[in-house]
């Protein structure tokens, strides 16, 4: 009986969790931010290069069709974004272009520090500081030790957490996530 009960929560519980939550997005104050879309692997090859892609791990086909599922279910629920922001990483300006959801403007507070994790507070404040000072409804679009060290949570590829600032930190408020 335990055991069917387990098995029950495990096919069940990802469905419970992974809820999506399109009005948290029409709260006042909320942002978006979003790990790119599929691309297999982890972190970039030794001598990878912003701005040179065959350089970077990048979206598979997978990928390529989740950011545009994704983008098609945003535009489905009406939903606008007057600031698209995304790393300068050919993966997250890809996912961000593939939304269709408008036009999409680089910011180096959005790039990975994967590599450089002392970077973790400085770059984190610094992201901090442009999110406070943008008008209207926001999507970012970066990678997941960017999204950890701003919301304190951890997101699998193409999810979204729908977020608010707070004084000292950050207050979730939802999460949406497609799978094609």
């Amino acid at each position: 009986m335990a055991k069917r009960l387990i098995t029950l929560l495990f096919i069940c519980l990802p469905g419970i969790l992974w809820a999506n939550d399109w009005s948290a997005l029409r709260e006042p104050g909320a942002i978006a931010i979003m790990r790119h879309a599929l691309a297999p692997g982890i972190g970039d090859p030794a001598n990878h290069t912003i701005g040179d892609c065959s350089t970077q791990r990048n979206l598979d086909a997978r990928g390529q069709a989740q950011a545009k599922a994704i983008g098609e279910a945003i535009r489905t629920q009406g939903i606008e974004f007057q600031n698209i922001l995304t790393s300068e990483w050919c993966r997250t300006r890809d996912t961000a272009v593939l939304l269709g959801i408008g036009t999409v403007i680089a910011a180096p507070e959005l790039n990975s520090f994967f590599e450089t994790r002392e970077r973790r507070g400085e770059q984190t404040a610094a992201l901090r500081n442009v999110l406070q000072r943008l008008q209207g409804r926001s999507m970012l679009v970066t990678h997941q030790v960017n999204i950890s060290a701003l919301t304190g949570s951890s997101t699998r590829s193409g999810e979204i957490i729908v977020f608010r600032l707070t004084g000292d930190g950050t207050a979730i408020l939802g999460r949406i996530m497609i799978d094609p």
